[in-house]
């Protein structure tokens, strides 16, 4: 009888020949978990109170700090670095204090030693507001948010220049404080960490400094964003496009020696399947499905050539990290001096942000943020037996230990989609069989719980 329990047989029905696949009906006592389209009303309510004029409101505040260069001014209560950090902090404590004090705010600092862009040690600065998560089973696994408020002229070592910064990246930073602002009302089962960091514009250095920490400390970040140029929807030739953001999503890793995770991806052909892929066709399904008619185009690359950004330092660790930035940049208002040129306004100045554009791009940051702090965990030590040749795919994997627990659901999609295009809830077990060949598909492996909130999927590795 247990081993009954333990195996769920699962079926699925080919349609027509084709590609197009469903799953046969689940159990009526699995159907609320089974539902890949339901919408949680706590996050509904979350999306609906992020306001672009508060975001407009902190961006132009940040922006009359007039440069906020890593090496500018910290002891002025009004210009430079150190009067914006201490405001950043002052606006998380204020939220905080409205919200039921549940953030713990906290400045994050080291010394950064002399470099190719520090010419002096000096001290870098990250703001951070941290909402404990509040199940015991999953509080110690971590969703991280960041901008990067620090700014920069032409010249990169300009400490003393105007240098607003009002897409690059106040944006950023504004979003995450509206998010913080708005999410610390509420609970989730996982801890979210909202994060401003310095620094970015001299070399990561802020992001690099706190996601090793978070390395040497085994912190589990099972998930990071960064948002870096957010604010405009107006591309070099004035098109506006305010209708979708670009997600860039890293594959496998650059390493000298493949570690045995990429080596078994790449014998299987999971190259797509890296823990960042997987985490960005969560932010694309459920960012998409809480702000309509925005899309979340996922770019198959670690960021932009000549480019760098805050998820590099956690990728570089070996955490899923992602970028959001959007659909097309006009560099003349990006690391530049302010001043006109044949009548045109140069530089990163407010008046050309689209606010309404901005808290597009943070209500999508939310949904996923909220989606997965309040999900399971990703099934781990997913595996597909391969012992024998056969035409169906049997998987097996660890149960899950949240009380909450729904079950499992298997998702798989055709060697040559992007995004899963089948599933089925298989219950609350660890082993399942669907009549679909591995050799033809990919899968994986989805935890639920019983208010229909999904993890991302695990890639499942061969078990002989």
């Amino acid at each position: 009888m247990a081993q009954t329990k333990k195996i769920f047989i699962a079926t699925v029905t080919a349609l027509a020949a084709g590609s197009a696949i469903a799953a046969a009906p689940a159990p009526k006592a699995a159907a609320p978990s089974a539902d890949t389209t339901r919408r949680q009303p706590q996050i509904e309510k979350i999306i609906s109170e992020i306001s672009p004029q508060r975001i407009e409101a902190t961006i132009r505040k940040l922006v009359g700090f007039q440069t906020r260069h890593t090496m500018s001014e910290t002891e002025s209560d009004t210009v430079g670095i150190g009067a914006a950090r201490r405001w950043i902090k002052s606006e998380f404590e204020r939220c905080n204090a409205q919200n039921g004090g549940h953030l713990q705010v906290e400045f994050d600092s080291h010394i950064a030693p002399v470099s190719r862009r520090i010419s002096r040690p000096t001290e870098i600065v990250n703001v951070v507001a941290t909402l404990p998560g509040t199940q015991d089973a999953s509080k110690e696994r971590i969703y991280v948010v960041s901008g990067h408020y620090d700014s920069r002229n032409t010249d990169v070592m300009d400490a003393v220049g105007l240098a607003p910064g009002a897409n690059d990246d106040a944006s950023g930073t504004a979003a995450v404080i509206e998010m913080a602002c708005v999410m610390s009302k509420y609970k989730f089962d996982a801890t979210l960490v909202f994060m401003t960091v310095a620094a970015e514009e001299q070399g990561l250095l802020g992001a690099a400094h706190w996601a090793e920490q978070a390395r040497q400390k085994k912190l589990n970040i099972a998930g990071m964003f960064t948002n870096d140029i957010i604010g405009s929807s107006r591309n070099e030739h004035g098109k506006v496009d305010d209708k979708q953001v670009r997600l860039f999503a890293e594959g496998l890793p650059v390493e000298k020696e493949a570690s045995e995770t990429n080596r078994t991806l790449i014998q299987t052909g999971g190259e797509n399947d890296s823990l960042s892929r997987q985490l960005a066709r969560h932010v694309k399904e459920y960012g998409e499905r809480y702000v309509k008619g925005f899309k979340v185009n996922v770019i198959q690359r670690r960021d932009r050539y000549l480019r760098g950004g805050d998820h590099m330092p956690f990728l570089e660790r070996g955490y899923a990290a992602l970028r959001f930035t959007e659909p097309a940049e006009d560099f003349n208002h990006q690391h530049q001096n302010v001043r006109t040129e044949n009548g045109v306004l140069i530089g990163d100045m407010p008046g050309y942000n689209d606010y309404g554009y901005i808290a597009k791009v943070a209500r999508v940051n939310a949904a996923a943020l909220a989606t997965l702090a309040l999900a399971p965990a990703a099934p781990q030590q997913v595996q597909v037996r391969t012992a024998q040749l056969e035409n169906d795919t049997a998987l097996v994997w660890k149960a899950n230990g949240e009380p909450d627990l729904a079950g499992y659901r298997i998702v798989w999609r055709e060697t040559g989609a992007a995004a899963w295009q089948g599933s089925t809830f298989v219950g609350n077990v660890t082993e399942a069989r669907v009549p679909l060949s591995k050799d033809n598909y990919y899968f994986g492996v989805q935890a639920i719980d019983t208010d229909g909130n999904a993890s991302p999927a695990s890639y499942p590795v061969p078990l002989r």
